[in-house]
Formats: structure tokens, sequence, C-alpha cells
């Protein structure tokens, strides 16, 4: 049998197969970020479908860090018995779950939390928001800190298989790693140990409020392609070798910042018409030439992480390593295994499209994934819509 289909162990949780749906935003949940059923049909699908572990679009962890109307909460003991249901039905149809948790930082959306959103620096106003972000006091950084312990705690009384720290993208902890977001020159800045301490201080808590063994995973970017340097390879990797040292029990690599560089994050088509449905009348010309001058840059290259994959598979001795990013054909998973370049292949898009595929996959019939890469179910979330394959365009509303 294919190696794609050999189980390995993550913590103390045996996945079956190297199939992992990463964390995408649905925008399903209830706009008072509680689960809603349309949210727990789409893990279920993907856990009759064969995935062998499915990561879920990021949790608020805080008020202050809601980025999205749709966006999940796992901020408040009322939301426990949501995430046990969908939890549940999960385990039901054969899956497991792990539950992304996430503050979105200087990317979070103003009117959403009545207030500037945190940032660990106040450099600049976001391109997309146009929003100038508040430097955080210790304080505010020891909450945040703590409340990631807090959705920790959740997340493990829901009953989920494993938590992700969201540490790319350009939310918080990103932020906090990049020396482009964080300019701060007190100990949680102006240096790489420095800037690597509320990640630290907040996997430390997160590892207070869970089980031994219990998993906790780390999504890391690798390159932030911000305007000036952010993270690069060569400053992931140190960081995913601390990570290792400190016992974090699996990596999965990823690029790029939403708010600045977001089609490094998903490449393929341009969703032009789509994204410019999301704004305003008076904001639309300005759209056109902005988001115009991206169409043709951004082409699909299968496995566009590969090569700084490859740079911090060494530092993780036997840490596993989840690999996303452009990934479509058999062949070339199989491949990316064997190597040793990585030892679970995610993605995103292609499950979006057909929740189903692992089992096509196992069933040998099918070689490679029908994901055009149109990104047009990722344009959803700015027009606050379910995220789902909209290959022929949006519905008439």
């Amino acid at each position: 049998m294919s190696v794609l289909f050999s189980p390995m162990q993550v913590g103390n949780l045996e996945l079956p197969n190297r199939f992992v749906c990463s964390a995408t935003h649905e925008s399903m949940a209830k706009e008072t970020g509680e689960v809603s059923d349309e949210l727990v049909r789409r893990y279920e699908k993907l856990s009759k479908g064969g995935v062998g572990l499915s990561i879920t679009g990021m949790m608020y962890v805080h008020p202050s860090g809601r980025g999205y109307q749709k966006q999940t909460g796992i901020h408040a003991d009322r939301m426990i018995p949501g995430l046990r249901k969908l939890v549940d039905t999960v385990h039901q149809a054969g899956g497991l779950i792990a539950f992304q948790i996430a503050h979105c930082g200087r990317q979070t959306t103003k009117h959403l939390i009545g207030r500037a959103p945190l940032a660990p620096s106040s450099r600049g106003r976001d391109p997309m928001n146009f929003v100038k972000p508040k430097e955080m006091t210790e304080d505010e950084i020891m909450e945040i800190v703590k409340a990631f312990g807090a959705a920790a705690r959740r997340a493990v009384e829901a009953g989920a298989d494993a938590i992700q720290l969201h540490a790319a993208h350009g939310y918080l902890i990103s932020e906090f790693l990049s020396p482009f977001f964080n300019i701060r020159t007190d100990s949680w800045g102006g240096s790489d140990e420095n800037r690597f301490r509320f990640l630290k201080e907040i996997y430390r808590e997160v590892a207070k409020a869970v089980p031994d063994g219990y998993p906790v995973l780390v999504k890391l970017n690798t390159n932030d392609y911000t305007p000036k340097q952010g993270i690069t390879p060569p400053l992931a990797a140190k960081y995913a070798g601390w990570l290792a040292e400190l016992g974090i029990d699996a990596v999965e690599v990823s690029c790029g910042t939403t708010n600045y560089s977001y089609m490094n994050m998903c490449r393929g088509d341009v969703p032009t018409a789509e994204f410019l449905k999301s704004l305003s009348w008076w904001e639309k010309p300005v759209g056109r030439l902005i988001i115009g001058k991206l169409e043709g840059q951004y082409d699909l290259e299968e496995g566009y992480n590969l090569a700084a994959a490859k740079m911090i598979r060494p530092v993780l001795g036997n840490t596993p390593l989840f690999l996303v990013g452009g990934m479509r054909t058999v062949s070339h998973m199989e491949e990316v295994l064997k190597n040793n370049s990585a030892d679970f292949i995610s993605m995103s898009r292609p499950f979006i499209r057909e929740p189903f595929l692992v089992n096509q996959i196992k069933e040998g019939k099918m070689d490679k994934v029908s994901c055009v890469s149109c990104n047009r179910c990722l344009a959803a979330v700015p027009n606050e819509i379910p995220v789902y394959c909209y290959n022929k365009g949006f519905p008439k509303p």
C-alpha cells in the first residue's frame, strides 16, 4: 500500500494515514461565535471522506482577537457544548479533529471588537483595513498568553484530539515572531530569542492546561513576503528547532500574511470579481486597480513550501512535519514522504472541493485532485459567505 496510507504517531495520537485537512477559515460559525450545524456537517464529510486529521479554521481565544464575523470562538466556556457536538460528530464518523486556536492581532476587524487591534508594535496602517494597531502592554501580553491556556483547556473539555497554535499568516503569534511586525525593544522583541518568547510562553501555558502526551501542534510561517524582511526560511528553521526543543508534537509550514501577501498564501488565480463584491461602491475603483495588478503573478507551483520544508526538516529531529501549499498529484505526495521531506501532506482548497478525495485516492480512483486553484472559495471570506467551491462563480443573492 502507498506510504500515504501508513499510520504515524503525533504525540499520543495515532493518525491512520498521512492526509491532513489544513486549517481553513470556514465562515460558517454563528455570529455569536458558536458552532453551527453547517460547520459540523463540513467536518463530518471530511471524516467520512477518510482524512487522517482535520484541523479546524482558527478559533479566537479572546474577544479582542476576533477577525471575522462568522469565526468560531473558543474564548468562553459557553462555547464548549457546541464544540463538543462538533467533536462527537467527527468521532462518530470515524475521524480525528484538532482545534486551531488563534488571536488575529493587527488583522482583527475593528468594528467587531470596538477598539484598535492589538499588536506587538503599532507600526503603520495595514493595507487592507487601513487601521493602525495598538502596541500591547506587558499586562495585555500576559492576558492573551493566559487566554491561549484557557482555550486549550476548553478544547480538552470538548474532546478535541489535538490543538494547533496558529503562528502563521500575520496573526498575533506570527507578528511577534516577525522582525517586520515586531519592532519592540523590550524583552518581547529586539532579538530572535525575544521575539520567540511570546510563542514559548503560550506553549508553556497550554502545556499546563492539557494532559501529558496530548498533541500540541504549531503552524509556522516560513516566509512572510512583507515589504521589508520578516520571517524567512533560515529564521523559521531556527524557530522550528526551538519548538522541537520545547517538546512540540508537530510543525506545519506555511507562508504569507493575510493583509500584506495574501496571494502568496494561496497561489493560483486571482478572483478579482469576487473580491470586488466585498467592497463598497466607493472602494471598488481603487480595489480594482490594486487587485488587478495581482492577476497572473501567482501561478500555482506544486509544493511551493517544499524548499522551506527541506530546510526545516533537519532541525526537527523526530518531530513530525506537515507540508501544505499546492500539493495536487499523488505521485508527488508519495515522493515527498519517501524522501523524508515531510511526514504529512496538508491540503486546504482540494478538500473544499472534494471532501471525499482521500477515500478516492485509496481506492485508486484518483491520481490528481481536481481543484484548479481558482481561489473563489477563499474569496468567500471577505464576502462573509460560507467557504465552498465556487468554481463557476458565486451564486446570485
